[in-house]
């Protein structure tokens, strides 16, 4: 089979994590750019790449790169491509654009006059022609013009890899999937140890956590993916994939747990939980982290979505110095990450930080941040209470 180049797009801060995904599954000619790494892979490690990949948002396969400053060059451009190679004129089709450009403001005004440009040669050869599908196409071309550089791609995945298909129920403030499973990556989490997020609502981090122990495919659960609508669209190849992905899944043999003090969310947790057939592997339970304590032995893995106060009415204060104190009066031997987007809560929760990331959780500005709560007397290494965080790695 053909190689060709791909570009996976994922969140800011996510590139290397990636990358090193990309590298792991067997990708050549891996790149990192920003909000995004390229490489080069044929057909059925597109298939791969959408199946598997934890950190990626989307899978884009770029077929051709113009330059244009008015609307006739983009008109020209696009004409430029058979696209009978793509699409029947009995299909339909739909275009997403993003512009950066002084020469081009507006992207409706883009995806209409590229629009144009593809009906018109399907118009101009067969008399017929093909019609826009907002909601299921079966072609979805990206288009992304940059000052004057356009590049059309393809759109691998259709909807965004974060529906995995697993999470039906949710709460007020839900985690993107992507998100939650950069963040454990990030934490250093492999499935080597016992797992706990103390405040789960509707379980992401839990099953995302289940998949990365286990080498569970990511998007195993998803109902469908775009390329499945193509007219090279190769089933029996796509079934290869699969099995051989699924031959590397492992064994686990630590506990992974989650808490949430409100019944409802609890109730969601354990849905998701079991439509992602990883109940066998998650232990759920209402109850309030801050009354809790570790109930393993051994090094714990914590990761956590608190509260922000953009969604959920909390005292920030009185909240976030609970954390703290939980950690520290009840967690010895654990390593704490969570992520927040309120900047200013951190310095209520009393302890230092190990580490910091920077992070967008939507288009909120975040911070991951790693505390680490030490067994006995080096538990208070790190920990004076009302120290300042001064670490700022990758801030």
């Amino acid at each position: 089979m053909e190689n060709f180049k791909m570009i996976a797009k994922t969140f800011f801060g996510f590139e290397e994590i990636l990358a090193k995904e990309l590298l792991l599954l067997g990708a050549q000619d891996v790149e990192q750019g920003v909000r995004m790494v390229s490489f080069v892979g044929d057909k059925g490690f597109m298939y791969k790449a959408n199946l598997a990949l934890r950190t990626a948002l989307k899978i884009l396969k770029p077929i051709y790169y113009f330059r244009a400053n008015n609307e006739q060059g983009l008109y020209k451009g696009i004409s430029g491509i058979d696209w009978s190679k793509y699409l029947n004129a009995n299909q339909t089709f739909v275009i997403d654009t993003t512009v950066h450009s002084d020469y081009f403001k507006h992207t409706q005004f883009v995806s209409q006059k590229s629009k144009d440009a593809i009906v018109d040669q399907f118009r101009n050869r067969t008399g017929q022609r093909p019609s826009v599908d907002k909601d299921f196409p079966d072609l979805r071309i990206n288009i992304h013009i940059d000052k004057d550089q356009v590049s059309v791609a393809l759109d691998t995945s259709g909807n965004s890899l974060h529906q995995r298909g697993y999470r039906t129920a949710t709460n007020i403030a839900p985690i993107n999937e992507v998100l939650a499973a950069g963040m454990i990556l990030l934490s250093g989490w492999e499935g080597q140890g016992d797992f706990l997020d103390p405040m789960c609502g509707s379980g992401t981090l839990l099953a995302e956590a289940a998949m990365i122990a286990c080498n569970i495919p990511a998007n195993l659960n998803r109902k469908e993916f775009a390329f499945e609508k193509w007219n090279d669209w190769d089933n029996d190849l796509f079934d290869q994939i699969i099995d051989s992905l699924m031959k590397r899944v492992r064994e686990f043999h630590y506990t992974i747990q989650g808490y949430d003090k409100a019944p409802s969310a609890v109730a969601k947790a354990k849905d998701n939980i079991r439509n992602a057939n990883l109940d066998e592997y998650i232990k759920i339970e209402q109850r309030d982290f801050f009354t809790t304590e570790k109930e393993t032995k051994g090094p714990l893995h914590m990761v956590f979505n608190p509260p922000y106060g953009e969604r959920l009415d909390i005292q920030m204060e009185q909240f976030y110095g609970n954390i703290g104190d939980t950690l520290k009066k009840n967690y010895p031997g654990t390593n704490a990450w969570f992520i927040t987007a309120n900047l200013d809560a951190l310095k209520f929760v009393g302890l230092k930080p190990s580490r910091k990331i920077k992070l967008f959780n939507g288009s909120l500005e975040a911070r991951l941040v790693k505390y680490e709560m030490y067994e006995g007397s080096k538990r208070t290494k790190f920990q004076d209470r009302g120290e300042e965080a001064t670490d700022t790695t990758n801030e």
